[in-house]
């Protein structure tokens, strides 16, 4: 029986408590497909990465996601976390670089399902942040604020921007919200959401809006219906497509190209994540904060 570090992280959080728990295994070397499945049912948190030798020279660690029920190709928070987590414990270390506007910036190389991802590192310590540039959103389809599915499921909270499904590695229904009062108090309709999600093979829907005179640019609701009802906290991929999707179809002007979410408080959390628009690319971060630190006998 071999054993393996494992991390217990929260992701998105100032604090531990407030953000999106991960498990991660740093020594995955020579696990098989099968035991990473049956470690990932095991922990049972929204997702579970694995760490790996990288398979091409230009990356600085390779990483396998996972759910309790199925690999992804790509996941937000599973991959800020993972590289908290590889920075951590030596695995890993940043390099320079200098971007196209003449700016020194220090990066890792994420090696996933969905290709060769870079990471920036801002910071060090307690406080420091990380970012994932995310897959180039598409947008699939686009539904008005007079639908009649969407106003039977939202009723007078939708706002007249109507909804979209979108895809940054991982596809969403995306809903405007009249205001922050009509995201926080929305008692979600999961069969409601399983119907429009379902056909079109979709996560589930991110319902948001806009917030002035607070900390943060939006309010954002991650809500999905299968296998069974479940809000995310803190989700990256959705947050990232959602921006993806806002800077394409010029709805984000108000918010410039660095603003915060807050999400979570409807399940307990009080996360916070950062969403970054630079040359043409969508990056998606935050603190990382590790809760348990051990080994993983499997």
């Amino acid at each position: 029986m071999v054993s393996r570090r494992f991390l217990h992280l929260d992701v998105f959080a100032a604090r531990a408590g407030a953000g999106n728990p991960l498990a991660v295994v740093l020594d995955a070397e020579g696990l098989s497909t099968e035991a990473m499945q049956a470690i990932a049912a095991w922990t049972n948190v929204i997702e579970t990465t694995f760490v790996l030798p990288p398979a091409t020279p230009e990356a600085s660690y390779r990483v396998r996601i996972f759910t309790p029920r199925r690999e992804l190709a790509f996941a937000g928070h599973p991959s800020v976390g993972t590289a908290h987590a590889v920075l951590a414990a030596g695995i890993a270390v940043s390099n320079e670089r200098r971007t196209a506007d003449g700016r020194n910036e220090r990066v890792l190389v994420q090696e996933c399902g969905a290709g060769l991802l870079p990471i920036r590192v801002e910071g060090d310590g307690p406080t420091q942040r990380l970012f994932v540039q995310a897959p180039a959103t598409q947008v699939l389809a686009r539904r008005d604020a007079n639908d009649s599915d969407l106003r039977a499921l939202l009723g007078s909270r939708l706002s007249v921007a109507g909804a979209a499904l979108i895809d940054s590695g991982r596809r969403w229904w995306a809903a405007e919200l009249v205001d922050e009062a009509a995201v926080r108090t929305w008692a979600p309709n999961f069969e409601g959401i399983a119907a429009l999600a379902s056909p079109h093979d979709a996560m589930g829907l991110a319902v948001f809006a806009r917030c002035k005179g607070a900390d943060y640019g939006l309010v954002v609701r991650a809500l999905m219906p299968l296998p069974s009802p479940y809000e995310d906290p803190a989700s990256g991929a959705a947050n990232a497509a959602l921006a993806g999707y806002l800077h394409a179809t010029g709805q984000a002007d108000a918010l410039g190209d660095h603003y915060t979410v807050s999400q979570g408080r409807e399940v307990g959390r009080d996360a916070r994540l950062e969403l970054v628009l630079d040359e043409g690319r969508i990056w998606v971060g935050g603190q990382t904060q590790t809760v348990v630190e051990g080994q993983v006998r499997w």
